[in-house]
């Protein structure tokens, strides 16, 4: 549970991206001291392509570990914390290219922390905390998408192991991961319960067994994106992650976590986004005038920021019912919808904003643009969103 909040003012956005002012929000003083570490940082986060900050730069700050209890090396901080912090790498313009190397720490650990045996945990906890672990995520297939029930992976049990068949497509980190969390079935579905029977394990990147193939994509390019091929990988008992067969249940702990991550992230990015185009409206003169002047760019530019406001808002609902233990789902998926709205929308009006130069690579904005129109697709699709809150907020029938 996250350390008791108090009032702070809300570091990051006169000191570390710029000018626009910004209310103090109930943060905890942890998420204040990560969000200042960022600040410190930024000065290395003039980045076009290529990797942002090294692991190493990042365990020294206590980023990877930020949700890991301290009594496996972490900072023992919550969602919340974490999100402050990924919210503060995208607000310094580091984009996804920033984040998701963070991302990926702050995400996929949690059904480990929550399910993981004592043994399990001190082996790995504390090597995901410094850096030395560098993790993947096997869930999505390419011949299954969002029903994720029907996942074609089989783990079969010989003995005191258990042996993965399969494919996974979207695995962050494959090129150089050294372990996975990976979601395979271990029982037949059941059409009457159809979750049931996926079992969840953490185990190490078999090279000898896993084959990578790189996916070249839109942005994002510091991390890389991977389709794998799994053939007879062998992952001991011990390293399943709670119960066989309720794997599915396990990854939950972490599915609503990435939607409140997914969606600050887009708020920070949008947030980066108009401040530049802010600066720029200001600057640039036409007809003898700052373009600023003119509603049809002042509009949006405000629209955009009110819209980012009420989206971060729903964002620190969501991580604030988590952390204390509360059901999220419903604020977890809508800050994710709203956020990615926002974030791509600010960021699309910076773009319009800055007029022809917005297409140049120079003004910086073209890369915000494509990098923060994965949100509305991943971790899960706008549609998929209204689908869920359609049936399980509204109560109205399903429709798939």
């Amino acid at each position: 549970m996250a350390p008791e909040s108090r009032v702070v003012e809300k570091p990051g956005f006169a000191a570390c991206f710029g000018g626009l002012a910004h209310p103090a929000h109930p943060l905890s003083p942890g998420g204040s001291a990560l969000a200042s570490s960022v600040c410190e940082m930024k000065p290395g986060w003039t980045l076009r392509t290529g990797a942002a900050v090294t692991a190493g730069d990042d365990g020294r700050a206590g980023w990877l570990g930020a949700i890991i209890p301290e009594e496996y090396g972490g900072s023992g901080l919550g969602v919340t914390e974490a999100a402050i912090l990924l919210h503060e790498i995208c607000a310094t313009g580091a984009g996804t290219s920033g984040a998701s190397p963070i991302h990926f720490y702050v995400f996929p650990p949690m059904p480990v922390i929550k399910h993981g045996s004592e043994r399990l945990k001190q082996k790995y906890l504390p090597r995901i905390a410094t850096g030395e672990i560098v993790m993947s995520f096997g869930v999505t297939e390419p011949n299954v998408g969002t029903d994720t029930s029907r996942i074609q992976t089989r783990a079969v049990k010989h003995g005191d192991r258990w042996v993965v068949n399969g494919r996974k497509v979207w695995n962050t980190n494959a090129q150089n991961a050294t372990h996975t969390l990976l979601l395979a079935r271990t029982a037949p579905r059941d059409p009457a319960r159809p979750f049931a029977g996926l079992t969840l394990f953490f185990t190490e990147f078999d090279r000898a067994r896993i084959t990578v193939q790189v996916i070249e994509k839109l942005g994002r390019a510091a991390v890389d994106s991977n389709e794998i091929y799994i053939d007879g990988l062998e992952v001991p008992v011990e390293n399943v992650v709670g119960e066989v067969g309720q794997g599915f249940y396990h990854l939950l702990d972490s599915l609503n976590p990435e939607r409140i991550f997914t969606g600050i992230e887009a708020v920070g990015i949008g947030r980066a986004a108009l401040a530049r185009a802010v600066d720029y409206a200001k600057e640039r003169v036409v007809f003898d005038r700052p373009i600023g002047k003119n509603q049809a760019i002042a509009h949006p530019l405000a629209m955009a920021w009110a819209k980012l406001e009420t989206a971060e808002l729903m964002c620190l609902k969501a991580a604030w019912l988590f952390d204390h233990g509360q059901p999220c789902g419903a604020e977890s998926n809508a800050a994710k919808l709203m956020a990615a709205e926002a974030g791509f929308e600010a960021c699309d009006v910076a773009l319009q904003t800055h007029g022809g130069y917005g297409y140049a690579k120079e003004f910086y904005v073209e890369r915000l643009w494509r990098e923060v129109r994965l949100y509305k697709i991943a971790p899960v699709s706008q549609q998929m969103v209204l689908n869920y809150l359609s049936e399980h907020v509204l109560g109205l029938p399903k429709s798939y």
